[in-house]
């Protein structure tokens, strides 16, 4: 039912998918991709190939309108859904299900593909579960908002420095089964930001919201909050701890202000961007 609410659009967003190989991150071209809504596989909506750079291009898709993700009383499903199912020789096939389009915004799904290994290899599935503001998550955990620094044995850092990565466990601190994922900071909070806020939102509202997301990341690195608690890991994708991170969702946003985020820090840290 949450797809054939989706599909009854009046927008229009945009959707760009950039697809490289998993060993070495090389651009993968002439690759096949064929989109349909999630939930209804077998209504080809568009079929595109990427060029030399690994690249499609930017296609308009039908959104809900954009005035449900500007109301927070709105109880509609307020972005698209749909299915990407990707083909390129000499890799493994991949299918990704609820990429997210959100009216006047551009999504950029990032696919990393791995060398095919038999020829009748079945498709690796991902599945994107809904944004943090229309599904059902469990509410943060209160914490103390000061912590003591100067405990024995305590690990803090020197000073508050921005990682070029963070590894990021998917579950909850105590499940040992989940895995951890080494990710680049800055498309971690892109990721995040992407999965706990609309883009469609004011642009001060977002960048109050993706300051808040930094700050709160740079706190769990500054303090080594799980490393000394014995885990092997920065932080983690569960919102009753700490934010929503998404194993290959698409980022729904590229605004003024997170492009300025970035430029400023490639001046400061050119070597970690």
């Amino acid at each position: 039912m949450r797809f054939l609410k989706a599909m009854q659009t009046s927008d229009r967003g945009n959707l760009q998918i950039q697809i490289t190989s998993s060993i070495d991150s090389f651009p993968v071209p002439d690759a096949s991709i064929r989109i349909s809504y999630t939930g209804i596989p077998e209504n080809t909506l568009e079929e595109l190939t990427t060029d030399s750079s690994g690249q499609s291009e930017t296609i308009e898709l039908d959104a809900p309108p954009v005035e449900y993700s500007l109301d927070a009383t709105n109880e509609e499903q307020p972005y698209a859904e749909y299915t990407l199912e990707v083909n390129a020789p000499g890799f493994e096939p991949v299918n990704v299900a609820g990429t997210e389009i959100l009216a006047g915004v551009t999504a950029i799904q990032k696919i990393r593909l791995r060398p095919l290994v038999t020829e009748d290899q079945t498709p690796e599935i991902f599945v994107i579960p809904a944004h943090t503001l229309y599904g059902v998550y469990p509410p943060k955990i209160p914490e103390n908002e000061i912590k003591p620094v100067n405990e024995t044995g305590e690990i803090v850092l020197s000073r508050v420095v921005v990682p070029e990565y963070i590894v990021v466990h998917n579950g909850s601190p105590r499940d040992s089964t989940a895995q951890n994922y080494y990710v680049k900071y800055k498309d971690y909070i892109k990721n995040v930001a992407s999965s706990e806020i609309y883009a469609t939102w004011p642009e001060n509202t977002i960048r109050a919201n993706v300051l808040a997301i930094m700050s709160f990341t740079l706190n769990r690195v500054y303090t080594e909050w799980y490393r000394n608690q014995g885990y092997d890991f920065t932080i983690t994708s569960s919102t009753a701890f700490d934010h929503k991170w998404i194993p290959e969702r698409n980022v729904l946003f590229l605004t003024p202000f997170l492009q300025w985020w970035t430029n400023c820090l490639q001046i400061i840290f050119p070597d970690r961007m």
